[in-house]
């Protein structure tokens, strides 16, 4: 079932549809021109017209003043405080000369629109009296042409609009110095009307009179009386209007005596009816359907209407106060109708709590303006709710901050409502705000919630639940108002929160100074330190990478195999976008060729990082905001900035705020991965960059780099060694070569740009082990003398090591090499098996054990014989016996300075041997001893216990002698 409009349902009275009811303030000096002395531009009211903006706070009072004229309505008393575009100087004299003209209205540019509005076909002549205090004097009289001698403020008056008929009107009081009575001067207004009596700086006249101290102008009370009584009289004569100025700021006001002044005249002002007894909330729905409406509506329409919010609010009972859920806040809804419950409870709970708000009159008044305003704009809410009041217009705002102290109107034009409104700025720019008006419905119920409340009272503002209940109709999403309410917290001047609850202030809250610091932050010195060290932060300290480099010059990348590759962080000035002309490329150029002043050789250990440049913008701002709120934050604490608890919480949680949402945003930013390759065009390398993106919503940024890394084979972690072989064949392998340095390939890998980048050189070795076990693919040697590979290994075992002799052999060398050393061992064991046939009878039992022979030295070329030993002797004994010898032991001392070539000779002429044969297990087991009468230095003892642990020495202990 859809919602009707109130409008669809109820009919307010004609005089509210035609509004009626009028407020205006407004304040001029316009002695001059009463005088005729003024300029001729302000003296003459077609010239004045003809340069006159006629604003839409100038253009209601004019109506107002208009209507009262030729008797049909308007206000009789206008109490002027503040200005309205055109200047109080200017609004009084528009007042002046539409009703003391000297020409038709039509002459006067902009009027005729004015009159048409109001609905007057011919404005009357007035007689206008101006009374300006700042040109009277308590104990000074004025003397006319005539020779007449003035005192008092009702003297003037009565002169100024009938000459001797008026001062002998009042003469007695005149005289005496004593207010005239009310009824004296209905009388005399209702012989000068139709009149305007226009008074400017009251207070600055009224002010002077000492109290208990009688002046030829009368004594302060009796000229308070007189202004209770003139107010009062002009409401008595319907085509008498009476503008009167009051200072609205403290330094125009004065002293005491000046505040004790403007009370009292603020409040004869304000009161142009007597004031009502207090009534009940419940009572005032009949009172103001009754005043405010001609027809409430049909009532099975109003229950209907009612039963939706009633059931909207029970379906989401968590988001709304807890009277929701009850049938007796249905029932208030269909009494109230068409105006929700919310704003009377509001007005009648909290603003009438204000001194010059008067409850039942004050709500009528209010609402009468309020619905005019919406009936004639076309209003299709279901009900009158907070999030209705149209504060945009300028008649409603006036009447809304005539009740509040100073200062609301900048606060209800800049953030709550209108066309500059922050929160129609708000509802513009996000299309789901928009289309409900969300911003602007959650600040006016807030300004309605909050305004009337004091800074005294323990806990100030409206919680979230009564705003959701002022602004959100059945049908609309609760979220959308929800979040608006996140954006106008971080977003307004004037608006304060704290846990659920909201409410505007006319002194603005810490964003504003927030702004204003944010505005000053130095992006070299603060704002890039910043973001270098949160990005460094956020890549952590476990990975893979030698070193993540963030923000960091060309020179201060080091330029080293390392044990992994290198990630740079490119500075945010240097952003990826995926636009031709690109930042990030060039600067990544930069770091990859140069190390400084000196060429980069390991250039493909490095990886880059850039920013999107569409982010950038945000995170700088987020920045800057998070350094505002943090040096904010700081004042507070240490006593630099003079603020309350409330504040320094406030600054707190945005600081906090603001340092999560920045952690997410350099997130958001920092997601182009870069990777540079080498393409051969036309038999020369060209640069190419290879671009993908990364995730932003997985927990770890560093792991999610690696994940990518690995996943787009940036980064090999595994490598097969048929990638390796090929890897030979392409590059290394050809023209006859047969051999290369096992070294020189992997240092190769981390030089050029077309081979494959791997994270470390264990990545390599592992590749060379898996291809050595094999006979598919090549060979080692971990050094080579003349035509020799020492420690060659070819379809089985492991690779020594990864040094300057290390080689790796190619595939068909190494198996030709293999053959060779079978060949040459058959050999060696026949020659070996001839020998021990012709020596078994003269040869003892000798073995090698205990021998300690020199392995460089002659005599280490013994062929074996199946089945014997190295080093053993077949004497008789054992011939004659026959007795199988099944162990070997051997020790050997080797020269420390040559030891690798010496134990690569035992490898080959010893312990191949034995592995070549099947059947045989093989232990060996390395013993060294280092002796130093000076003592090892606590370097080379650590030095020596790591690599010991690294190579898993199953002991390994230092001594003291």
């Amino acid at each position: 079932m859809s919602l009707k409009a109130w409008r669809d349902i109820a009919t307010p009275h004609k005089d509210v549809q035609k509004g009626l009811f009028k407020q205006a303030e407004f304040a001029a000096d316009i002695t001059q021109v009463a005088t005729g002395t003024a300029p001729e531009e302000y003296q003459d009211a077609e010239k004045f017209f003809s340069r006159t903006y006629i604003t839409e706070g100038m253009r209601l009072l004019l109506i107002s003043v208009a209507q009262r004229l030729s008797g049909n309505g308007g206000d009789p008393v206008i109490q002027l405080q503040t200005a309205f575009g055109g200047g109080k100087t200017h609004t009084m004299l528009a007042v002046y000369h539409l009703a003391s003209r000297k020409t038709s209205t039509d002459k006067l540019q902009g009027i005729s629109p004015i009159l048409d509005e109001a609905g007057i076909h011919e404005l009357p002549h007035a007689r206008v009296a101006v009374i300006d205090g700042i040109n009277m004097a308590p104990s000074q009289q004025s003397v006319k042409k005539q020779g007449q001698k003035v005192t008092t403020l009702w003297g003037e008056l009565a002169w100024q609009l009938l000459g001797d008929e008026g001062l002998a009107l009042v003469k007695e009081s005149h005289e005496q110095g004593t207010s005239p009575g009310k009824q004296v001067l209905v009388d005399l207004l209702q012989r000068a009307a139709p009149c305007v009596v226009l008074v400017d700086e009251l207070l600055a006249y009224i002010r002077q009179f000492e109290l208990g101290k009688s002046y030829s102008a009368g004594t302060y009370d009796s000229n308070i009386s007189f202004i209770q009584a003139l107010t009062e009289a002009m409401k008595a004569v319907p085509n008498a209007i009476l503008l009167a100025s009051l200072p609205e700021s403290e330094l125009e006001v004065g002293g005491t005596m000046g505040q004790q002044t403007l009370t009292a005249l603020e409040k004869y002002f304000g009161r142009v009816e007597s004031v009502w007894k207090p009534v009940a909330t419940e009572e005032a729905f009949e009172i103001v359907r009754r005043r405010l409406f001609e027809y409430a509506g049909d009532p099975a329409e109003i229950e209907g209407i009612s039963r939706q919010f009633s059931d909207f609010y029970r379906q989401y009972a968590v988001q709304f106060p807890n009277e929701t859920q009850s049938n007796e806040y249905f029932e208030r809804l269909c009494r109230s109708y068409p105006i929700h419950p919310e704003v009377f409870d509001r007005l009648y709970e909290d603003w009438s709590t204000l001194d010059k708000f008067q409850r039942t009159r004050g709500v009528l008044q209010y609402m009468a303006f309020v619905i005019h305003k919406l009936w004639e704009s076309g209003n299709r809410d279901a009900l009158i709710m907070p999030g209705s009041l149209p504060l945009e217009d300028s008649h409603v705002r006036d009447k809304s901050i005539h009740y509040l102290p100073g200062g609301w109107q900048p606060v209800i034009e800049r953030e709550i409502d209108g066309p500059r409104s922050a929160a129609q700025t708000l509802d513009n720019e996000v299309a789901l705000f928009g289309g409900v008006h969300a911003a602007r419905r959650a600040a006016r119920t807030i300004f309605l919630g909050s305004a009337a409340s004091s800074s005294t009272q323990a806990a100030r503002g409206i919680k979230q639940e009564r705003i959701l209940l002022g602004a959100v109709q059945p049908g609309q999403s609760i979220g959308i108002f929800e979040d608006v309410l996140k954006r106008l917290r971080d977003r307004l001047h004037y608006l304060y929160s704290e846990q659920d609850r909201f409410w505007f202030d006319t002194k603005p809250n810490l964003r504003k100074e927030m702004e204003s610091r944010k505005q000053n932050i130095h992006e070299r010195d603060a704002l890039i330190p910043l973001l270098k060290d949160r990005t460094t932060r956020l890549m952590g300290r476990q990975h893979h990478f030698a070193g993540i480099h963030v923000f960091t010059q060309s020179g201060d990348v080091p330029d080293e195999y390392g044990i992994g590759p290198r990630l740079v962080v490119l500075p945010t000035e240097f952003a990826y976008s995926r636009t031709e002309s690109n930042q990030a490329f060039q600067a990544a150029q930069d770091i990859l060729r140069n190390r400084g002043e000196q060429p980069r050789q390991k250039q493909n250990r490095l990886i880059f990082l850039a920013a999107d440049f569409d982010v950038v913008s945000r995170l700088k701002d987020q920045g800057r905001t998070y350094l505002a709120w943090k040096s904010i934050v700081e004042d507070i604490e240490n006593g630099s900035l003079n603020h309350d608890m409330t504040h320094l919480r406030q600054a707190k949680q945005s600081r906090d705020a603001a340092d999560s949402s920045l952690s997410q945003l350099i997130r958001e930013t920092y997601k182009w991965l870069m990777a540079p390759v080498e393409e051969f065009v036309k038999g020369k390398p060209t640069l190419e960059w290879e671009v993908v993106q990364v995730s932003t919503t997985t927990p770890n940024l560093v792991d999610t780099i690696e994940n990518k890394l690995r996943e787009e084979e940036w980064l090999i972690y595994e490598w097969s060694p048929i990638f390796l072989r090929n890897i030979l064949n392409q590059w290394y392998f050809k023209d006859g070569v047969t051999e290369v340095s096992a070294l020189k390939v992997w240092q190769d890998c981390c030089h050029y740009l077309y081979l494959p980048r791997l994270v470390n050189d264990q990545v390599f070795k592992n590749a060379m082990n898996q291809g050595v076990a094999s006979e598919d693919f090549f060979g080692y040697a971990s050094g080579k003398e003349g035509d020799t590979y020492l420690g060659f290994t070819f379809g089985q075992g492991s690779i020594g090591g990864l040094d300057g002799e290390a080689l790796i052999i190619e595939r068909e060398a190494a198996k030709a090499y293999r053959d060779k050393l079978a060949a040459d061992a058959a050999q060696r064991a026949r020659e070996l098996a001839d020998r021990n046939t012709d020596n078994s009878s003269g040869q003892s039992d000798e073995g090698v054990r205990g021998g300690g022979s020199d392995v460089g030295g002659s005599g280490i070329a013994h062929p074996m014989g199946a089945g014997e030993s190295v080093g053993s002797s077949a004497g008789p004994e054992a011939a004659s016996t026959n007795i199988a010898k099944k162990q070997f032991y051997g020790t050997v001392s080797l020269d420390p300075v040559k030891a690798k070539m010496d134990f690569a000779t035992v490898v080959d002429e010893i312990v191949e041997q034995f592995t070549l044969r099947t059947g045989v297990e093989v232990k060996i087991s390395v013993e060294i001893e280092a002796t130093s009468s000076d003592g090892f230095d606590e370097a080379l003892q650590r030095t020596i216990k790591e690599n010991c642990n690294v190579l898993k020495f199953s002991s390994s202990e230092f001594e003291g002698e």
